[in-house]
């Protein structure tokens, strides 16, 4: 995994979107704004992913196949559909098995973007309440372990005023200190 603050250029979601020089962004603000990551090899992955989902108390999980050939005639809708900035009101967990691509993440209290490029062996926990986004990179696929703290669900709520004050919003800003 790498991060680094998303330079807001247009072009292509799909690029890397780093500034010149790089901004690196280290793993302690991740952790201070709720972000967690975990490297797990792929090969043997099974019981490391047990155990953490056992300490984590995720219940369920299922597999994810961000591709042309996985997803089919709905892949450039879904693909529109994760970059569109939202929060939800569960934990987003995915661990990548192949592929690659971007989660970003905005920064609290001052709104930047946060891209974490992920590849297999990554872990990562996206918190209820933080707004995100994801893209595939150039590669243009991605398969990903999905946990679950319980049934699988996937609810995105995109960023307005209504969502400005959704509950798990408002909590997860409370628990990074912010607004609280």
């Amino acid at each position: 995994m790498r991060a680094y603050y998303f330079d807001n250029l247009p072009g292509d979601q799909r690029l890397p979107h780093d500034y010149v020089p790089s901004r690196p962004v280290p793993p302690a603000l991740l952790e201070s704004i709720g972000v967690k990551y975990w490297e797990i090899p792929v090969e043997g992955y099974e019981a490391r992913i047990d155990a953490v989902a056992k300490e984590r108390d995720y219940k369920n999980r299922d597999m994810i196949n961000v591709s042309k050939e996985g997803m089919g005639e709905v892949y450039e809708d879904k693909i529109k559909g994760f970059f569109q900035e939202h929060m939800h009101e569960d934990e987003e967990i995915r661990y990548i098995l192949s592929g690659s691509g971007f989660f970003d993440v905005r920064e609290s209290p001052s709104d930047a973007w946060i891209r974490i490029a992920v590849v297999p062996g990554d872990l990562i926990v996206i918190p209820a309440g933080i707004y995100h986004r994801f893209t595939l990179d150039e590669a243009n696929n991605i398969k990903a372990l999905r946990l679950f703290k319980d049934e699988p669900k996937w609810i995105p709520h995109n960023r307005g005023p209504t969502t400005d004050v959704n509950p798990y919003r408002v909590d997860y800003l409370k628990s990074i200190g912010v607004g609280a």
